[in-house]
């Protein structure tokens, strides 16, 4: 199988509080899920390293960056804004975190008809150029991308973000870059409030009212693969969030499993077409425990061109 799964050393021991949303539970009931699936035995997988300071100052201002590292607490929490906070080993995930996408994209440069999937957090979408916000530190797949684009000499890749909450972080940093193409789908109006209209002629996007299920989904994101193969992206990278399935009170709309493995698996097509295959994807929202799991193999089934089981 050329799905390769990564994970990052402390990205299960940033923990802010146990009430708070984004808790390494997120990550157990992954693993519990690829495990019974028994897609556990049959992917690679890659252990994270950090990501370098020089990576994330292609996505962030260097200022914002070396606050985050002087900020970091040596005990307690401390609050970068109210829903992100940061515990002694909250910057060591963070790294990781990054440090997986690019990881993952060395890996799937390296041959043809490789995936990956970077099972990490905190998550990075909402991380703007200059500012932590949702969660965010590092905006993993912004990272990424530009890494790519950098490392590699690509001319084009594009950014897929399928989440109950718009990717306003990775609109922030990449709009108006011609070299990268975002897609996004998330319901609107909703936190952050941002999305619709879009920014830049490089963005395109796909609100969804609130109950919208998923053959809005698909009906309303169709259009994305045509403009993607138009784009022909080097490479395919996703930021994957779970939060928009039916059973995750985080918000309100109604996808299932089906709904994730069908838009995998159409990226899936359009990277055969177009790059090799390659694609990379990295872990956004997702908070309740069995739908994100089961997601999240609904997911790599797709993006490996599987059927999906019922």
């Amino acid at each position: 199988m050329t799905i390769k799964i990564y994970r990052g050393k402390d990205c299960v021991h940033h923990d802010v509080s146990p009430e708070h949303p984004e808790h390494p539970d997120r990550l157990y009931a992954i693993d519990d899920q690829l495990l019974s699936s028994g897609l556990e035995m049959i992917c690679q997988h890659g252990d994270a390293s950090q990501v370098k300071r020089e990576n994330l100052a292609l996505a962030h201002d260097p200022y914002y960056v070396d606050s985050i590292f002087q900020r970091s607490p040596s005990t307690g929490v401390i609050w970068l804004e109210q829903d992100t906070g940061m515990t002694p080993i909250t910057l060591s995930a963070a790294l990781y975190a990054a440090g997986a996408g690019c990881d993952a994209v060395d890996w799937v440069m390296e041959g043809e008809d490789r995936q990956a999937f970077c099972a990490v957090r905190p998550p990075g979408h909402h991380a703007e150029y200059d500012n932590a916000m949702g969660f965010c530190l590092f905006n993993n797949i912004a990272v990424a991308a530009r890494y790519a684009l950098k490392k590699y000499e690509l001319s084009r890749v594009a950014i897929i973000d399928f989440d109950v909450h718009h990717g306003n972080g990775t609109e922030n940093i990449i709009a108006g870059d011609k070299q990268i193409l975002m897609c996004s789908s998330f319901q609107h109006p909703f936190y952050p409030h941002s999305g619709h209209p879009v920014s830049a002629s490089n963005i395109l996007s796909a609100p969804l009212k609130a109950g919208a299920t998923g053959a809005e989904f698909r009906e309303k994101v169709t259009y994305w693969f045509d403009a993607m193969r138009n784009f022909m992206p080097q490479l395919i990278l996703i930021s994957a969030g779970f939060d928009a399935h039916a059973e995750d009170a985080m918000g309100q709309l109604r996808l299932r499993e089906d709904d994730y493995h069908w838009v995998s698996k159409q990226l899936r097509t359009v990277a055969d077409e177009v790059c090799h295959g390659r694609i990379v994807s990295m872990l956004e929202g997702g908070y309740n425990q069995s739908a994100l799991g089961r997601s999240v193999v609904a997911h790599i089934k797709g993006l490996h061109g599987d059927e999906q089981s019922h």
